[in-house]
């Protein structure tokens, strides 16, 4: 397998959508960009004007970017990437057209090359469908899969006993954790519900719903929001006391989006990503949600025991403590700890 075949790339197409006053059903007029096939990287110029076949006399023209004012051109340098709506709002003969169209807005750089270095090997719990991994004050939290399996629990790496461990009931699926606030996040999967536990006790303190995404695959946080993937490309943004999602990026390389982003961390100012039925990794930028590096690990599924049953690569934990990253999969015996390094 390459280093980039994890993160084979998809070319987005865009589409135009228009609306038109209540009084319409055909627009008027139509947005046409600079951008061929309204694809457009990162730090490049958009240019917009208005189609106006029937020549109307028009009065005043305001495009917005995302519901944002902005001018008839404008550099896309702080932008976030994906799918985006450009929409004019068109006025002329006391009256107006809204009108808009999709872009698509693409990272500038391709993926840096990242290799990784074992430091150590330990004892992972060859049963245990890992879907989610974190570490807090020093010791692993981890979140497991699969209906009538999934289960939160802390453990000791070095060893790999249990030392605190509940199990979901059967309707859940269990999905990825993090910990915040000595608060655990764990997320189930199409159950549309997450759980919210004392870090120290596993008290179930509440529970709350998904609000667009449809599905819970991963969670990671900075240590002010929570980030969650459902699948897709999209990172949704969550407010830990409200638990909405407030907002969201998408994950695009430079020549298009990267889907099934599933068990995330956050490491020094980056998530890292793992690729649903990959044994790879994305470094994602939180800001824009740009792949700015890969690392395959896949090598490191050779190096468990082999078995009926075993499963890729699944499970990131960074640890401040070591400064190190450590990985394992679903069904591995072994917890792999790595330090990473740009190639």
């Amino acid at each position: 397998m390459s280093l980039i075949k994890p993160f084979i790339i998809i070319v987005l197409c865009t589409f135009l959508v228009t609306c038109g006053n209540s009084n319409s059903k055909t627009n008027s007029f139509s947005i046409t960009t600079n951008a061929k096939d309204n694809i457009i990287k990162v730090g490049q110029n958009l240019t917009l004007s208005i189609g106006n076949p029937n020549h109307i006399d028009i009065s005043s023209i305001t495009y917005q970017l995302n519901g944002k004012t902005i001018d008839e051109s404008i550099l896309l340098d702080t932008e976030k990437l994906g799918q985006q709506t450009i929409t004019a709002i068109v006025k002329y003969n006391d009256t107006q057209e809204e009108i808009s169209t999709t872009i698509t807005i693409l990272n500038d750089k391709l993926p840096e090359i990242y290799g990784y270095k074992i430091i150590n090997e330990y004892p992972h719990d060859i049963t245990s469908y890992t879907q989610g991994l974190e570490f807090h004050n020093g010791e692993l939290y981890e979140s497991t899969g699969q209906y009538g399996e999934s289960k939160l629990r802390k453990v000791n790496y070095k060893t790999g006993d249990v030392i605190k461990n509940i199990n979901l009931s059967k309707q859940y699926f269990g999905e990825g954790l993090t910990v915040l606030n000595n608060h655990i996040y764990q997320l189930t999967w199409q159950e549309n519900t997450g759980f919210v536990y004392d870090v120290d006790t596993f008290e179930k303190t509440s529970s709350f719903k998904y609000g667009k995404s449809k599905e819970g695959w991963g969670i990671c946080n900075d240590g002010q929001t929570l980030y969650k993937s459902d699948g897709t490309e999209t990172i949704w943004l969550l407010n830990p006391e409200t638990l909405t999602e407030d907002s969201k990026i998408q994950v695009y390389t430079n020549k298009g989006k990267i889907i099934g982003i599933n068990e995330m961390e956050w490491v020094d100012g980056k998530i890292y990503a793992n690729r649903y039925q990959k044994n790879g990794v994305a470094i994602i930028n939180p800001k824009n949600g740009a792949v700015e590096g890969v690392i395959d690990f896949s090598p490191l599924r050779k190096l468990v025991t082999q078995h009926q049953g075993l499963d890729v690569l699944n499970g990131i934990a960074y640890n401040p403590e070591t400064k190190t990253i450590f990985v394992t999969g679903k069904r591995w015996d072994k917890l792999f700890e790595v330090e990473v390094f740009k190639k």
